[in-house]
C-alpha cells in the first residue's frame, strides 16, 4: 500500500475515532483525499465506518477477521517486551499464546529491528511463580474494553470474605500490583470509587451504556491504589517501629508496599504492612529488617513463625 494509506491505517488503529478534518491535517492532504483513501482501505476489507456528528469522522470497527496492524519501530519492540512478560504472567492460558505471537512478530520484523529483539531474547527470562492467583483472559478483555470505551459493565463479585454480590460499575482502568490485577471503577450505587480483584470477578457483561468521564481523586490509577492499600486492613498485618528515617526506608524498599511508611521523628519511622497473603507481609518485614536499623515488631503468630524460620534476627 502507498505510504500515506499506511499512515492513515496507523492513525485509525491508534485511537477510537477521528474526524475527517483531523485526519486531513495529520496526513497533510484534503478531506476529499482522505475519503478516497478510506475507500481504498474498505476495498482491502478494513472495516472503516463513518461516524455522525457536526464534522463527521471515521473509526476502525470490528470485522470478521483481524486485519494487519501497523506498528512503529518502538511499538514493535514494546509489544515484544510485553509478550515476553506475558508468558510468565498470571493470566490463564496466555503463556503459550504469547510465545506464538512473539514468534510471528519476530518473523515479520524488519532487519533493522532484529538486533534489538535478539538482545531482548538473550537477556530476558519469564520465570513462572510458585504460587499465583490467575485471572481469565476473557474477563480481562471485557473489562479492558469497557474501560477503554467508557461503558458501564456488570459482573458477579466475591469479596475477601467470599460474600457474593452483583455489581454494576463505571470502569476506569486495570492495574497490576504485587502480581494481582485490580479493576478501578466508580460505583454509582455507593457513590464512590471502588477497587475489585479481577480474579474474584465472574461473568462480566457489556451493557452498551456509556458512562461519564470522571476525575480520579488522585493523580493516576496507580497512585489511587497505592493510597488505598496504605490505609486498608487485611487478614495479615504487621507493625514495625524502625530506628531509621522514613526516607531511608522508602528508598530501600522497591516498588509500592502493601501498607505505609510514616515518620515518627527525625530518625525513626513506623511501617505498617497489611495483606491477604502471609508470604507478602513476611517478605516486606524481612526487607525492612534487612536495612539494618533496630526495630520492634508487632504481628500475629502466623507471620512471627514464618519470620523465625528466616534467622536469629527474628528469634525474639
Amino acid at each position: 500500500m502507498p505510504a500515506r494509506i499506511l499512515r492513515l491505517l496507523a492513525l485509525l488503529q491508534s485511537r477510537r475515532e477521528w474526524s475527517s478534518a483531523e485526519l486531513a491535517e495529520r496526513l497533510g492532504v484534503t478531506r476529499r483525499t482522505v475519503r478516497r483513501d478510506i475507500d481504498r482501505l474498505r476495498a482491502l476489507d478494513y472495516p472503516v465506518v463513518g461516524t455522525t456528528g457536526t464534522a463527521g469522522g471515521y473509526r476502525l470497527a470490528s470485522g470478521e477477521r483481524l486485519p494487519p496492524l501497523v506498528l512503529t519501530d518502538d511499538e514493535a519492540v514494546a509489544v515484544a517486551v510485553g509478550l515476553v512478560r506475558a508468558s510468565g504472567s498470571a493470566v490463564t492460558g496466555i503463556s503459550e499464546s504469547s510465545m506464538r505471537a512473539l514468534a510471528k512478530l519476530e518473523r515479520m520484523l524488519p532487519t533493522r529491528l532484529r538486533p534489538r529483539l535478539a538482545a531482548l531474547a538473550e537477556t530476558s527470562t519469564a520465570v513462572e511463580r510458585g504460587e499465583q492467583t490467575s485471572v481469565d483472559a476473557g474477563v480481562m478483555a471485557v473489562l479492558a474494553g469497557c474501560a477503554r470505551d467508557r461503558e458501564i459493565v456488570s459482573f458477579d463479585y466475591r469479596d475477601r470474605h467470599d460474600t457474593p454480590s452483583a455489581r454494576r460499575v463505571e470502569p476506569h482502568s486495570l492495574v497490576t500490583v504485587h502480581e494481582l490485577w485490580y479493576l478501578l471503577a466508580f460505583d454509582p450505587d455507593r457513590a464512590d470509587w471502588r477497587t475489585f480483584r479481577v480474579d474474584r470477578i465472574e461473568r462480566p457483561t457489556r451493557t452498551h451504556r456509556s458512562c461519564p468521564s470522571r476525575r480520579l481523586p488522585a493523580p493516576d490509577a496507580a497512585s489511587y491504589l497505592k493510597s488505598s492499600f496504605a490505609t486498608a486492613s487485611y487478614r495479615y498485618t504487621a507493625r514495625m517501629v524502625v530506628r531509621l528515617p522514613a526516607e531511608t526506608v522508602r528508598a530501600g524498599v522497591f516498588g509500592p508496599i502493601p501498607g505505609e511508611i510514616r515518620e515518627d521523628g527525625a530518625e525513626r519511622c513506623v511501617v505498617r504492612l497489611s495483606a491477604e497473603s502471609p508470604e507478602l507481609v513476611t517478605q516486606y518485614v524481612a526487607v525492612v529488617a534487612a536495612l539494618g536499623g533496630e526495630f520492634t515488631l508487632d504481628t500475629c503468630e502466623e507471620i512471627a513463625s514464618r519470620l523465625r524460620r528466616l534467622g536469629n534476627r527474628f528469634a525474639g
